[in-house]
């Protein structure tokens, strides 16, 4: 797979994940077209801001759009954090893809980035997410509440 940065012409490619409803199960609601075009807008100043968002996804072979995954400032317990986050496309699922992402967002916090630190907040019964997280050496730190519902909070630090 290849990352690259969000676009506005991202909106279609998004909408694949934003408006379904079982792969926004852990999120408080699907999202419209609208929503859609802030969370892009949202994506693009972390780049100005931070250095730092979610990247779209893309396969190799022929550039179909599979999701998105990146790295984006949270706050845990009134503290900064930087979480590898991700989603992607239902079809795609079971694929290994969101794994082989997070470890590429993992290497580039810790390698290009210089962070001691990286998070993964998830959804109390998503297993699937926790998995990921797993798979990417992190282990669950502690349960907290955040987006009015319990959340995992995994984590990992810079050998």
């Amino acid at each position: 797979m290849t990352l690259r940065s969000m676009r506005m012409d991202d909106v279609d490619n998004l909408l694949q994940i934003f408006s379904d409803p079982i792969a926004m199960t852990y999120y408080p609601s699907t999202k419209d077209r609208a929503e859609t075009i802030k969370w892009i807008e949202w994506t693009r100043k972390n780049y100005a801001s931070y250095g730092i968002g979610l990247w779209v996804a893309e396969l190799k072979e022929d550039g179909a759009f599979v999701g998105q995954c990146g790295l984006v400032l949270q706050e845990v317990d009134g503290k900064q954090e930087v979480e590898i986050g991700y989603s992607f496309v239902r079809k795609y699922w079971g694929l290994g893809l969101a794994t082989e992402c997070a470890i590429a967002c993992r290497d580039y916090g810790f390698g290009k980035m210089g962070y001691e630190r990286l998070v993964s907040l998830i959804s109390i019964n998503n297993i699937p997410s926790v998995k990921v997280a797993e798979r990417v050496g992190m282990t669950l730190e502690k349960e907290i509440i955040k987006w009015n519902k319990p959340v995992k909070v995994y984590a990992i630090t810079k050998d």
